[in-house]
């Protein structure tokens, strides 16, 4: 098992100190999470980042004696490295160097399941990799990859540019016909006038536990950071036996790169067109605040907005919990507690803009008849002499079709 020391440089003039131990708590869970385990800290006070070698020469000095007392075979910084920085670092150490970034891709190496998974993951590895091709030798071979050096990262040295671009253009040109076909998918589910409700959350919130208990499936569960990087649909049947797709999404994270949410865009793209997002809270994380600080910015970079969001506090089984809304939903997806309130406020949403309806439609009507059935909801038919009668659910600005027919309870 490799051993890394964690690293990080916080300003002097940012009074941020209880977040950078946060995020630095975080950093060795990820670590961990990708197969490495974590023998020493590091953190400097600087009036700015040294944009060559990203620490103070003293501090890097200092470091350089803390990997040969411990015998470390790498150094994680809690930062984005930037190519030049990498490359310095690695030379002046003489160690592998890796940041937060490289070990999230590492993990999401490690988790992808699905074939766009797969390509979701090597696009974002090369692209990461393409602007760190520097140097030579031993240099760059200490460049090559993260922990274990899985995926792309192993084979960086027997590929130049050239290639590596070729590769991330075949690579696009896949995504981009794995989105035409969700695109199709979508647009079925809409014509069948399917209701789609999607989960999100911060990483490890319970989302995939969630799924399970709701639709009854057996997706992997593993109380550990991005258990699940694949989106996943299922059936879920409302009580009142209306079917909806419930969708299960990669968990968000602090400090994750643009550039990362931005390669997991279509995938997350599901989200966007739900009915409904479940934005689902840990509260037994004692960061739980800046966790929904963080979905809620994660959610707006994505533009996703318009919908409703239904704010659902879980893990209330827990010992300690370190937020409480009496008012709010609270569940436990392990015990099952609270799950039929929760279905019950999902249904109450989805119909908050649906009219009661009741008409009489003559046999001869075909058209009415199909309308209801495409667009309604609760649809119920009862044989008349005269015509059907059709009780039901409309939205509202889909009513004005049937307003001749129409007795509105």
């Amino acid at each position: 098992m490799e051993k890394v020391i964690v690293f990080v440089a916080q300003k002097k003039q940012e009074d941020n100190e209880a977040e950078i131990l946060e995020s630095l708590e975080e950093l060795k869970e990820l670590v961990k999470t990708a197969g490495a385990s974590v023998i020493g800290e590091l953190i400097q006070k600087v009036d700015k980042i040294n944009p060559k070698h990203y620490l103070g020469s003293g501090k890097i000095e200092e470091l350089k004696l803390y990997i040969e007392e411990t015998e470390a075979t790498g150094i994680v910084c809690d930062q984005e490295l930037s190519p030049i920085q990498m490359k310095n670092l690695s030379e002046m150490l003489d160690t592998k160097v890796m940041d937060r970034t490289l070990i999230i891709l590492d993990i999401f190496a490690q988790r992808a399941s699905s074939s766009e998974g797969k390509l979701q993951v090597e696009l974002a590895q090369l692209k990461y990799q393409y602007s760190r091709l520097i140097g030579s030798g031993s240099t760059m071979s200490r460049q090559a990859g993260g922990i274990g050096a899985r995926g792309p990262g192993e084979k960086k040295l027997e590929l130049d540019k050239r290639h590596i671009r070729n590769r991330v253009s075949l690579l696009e040109k896949e995504l981009e016909e794995v989105k035409r076909h969700r695109n199709i998918l979508r647009k079925k589910r809409q014509k069948d006038n399917i209701k789609v409700v999607s989960i999100v959350g911060y990483t490890n919130a319970g989302k995939s536990t969630l799924l399970n208990v709701l639709s009854g499936s057996e997706i992997y569960v593993e109380n550990q950071l991005f258990a699940t990087l694949d989106t996943t649909t299922r059936k879920v049947n409302l009580p009142s036996g209306t079917e909806i797709r419930l969708v299960d999404t990669v968990g968000f994270i602090r400090n994750l790169p643009h550039h990362l949410i931005k390669a997991f865009y279509s995938t997350l793209e599901e989200v966007k067109y739900s009915d409904i997002i479940i934005h689902l809270i840990d509260v037994s994380n004692k960061h739980v605040n800046t966790h929904i600080e963080v979905v809620e910015d994660t959610l707006k970079k994505l533009k996703i907005e318009g919908m409703p969001i239904l704010k659902v506090y879980n893990k209330i089984d827990s010992e300690k919990i370190y937020l409480e809304n009496p008012s709010a939903i609270n569940i436990s997806a392990k015990t099952k507690q609270n799950l039929d309130q929760l279905l019950l406020k999902i249904e109450e949403v989805l119909y908050t803009e649906m009219t009661k309806f009741n008409i009489l439609v003559p046999y001869n009507n075909s058209d009415i008849i199909a309308y209801c059935n495409k667009y309604g909801e609760k649809i119920l038919i009862d044989y008349k002499e005269n015509g059907l009668e059709i009780k039901g659910f409309l939205h509202s600005n889909k009513i004005y079709k049937i307003t001749q027919f129409i007795s509105v309870e």
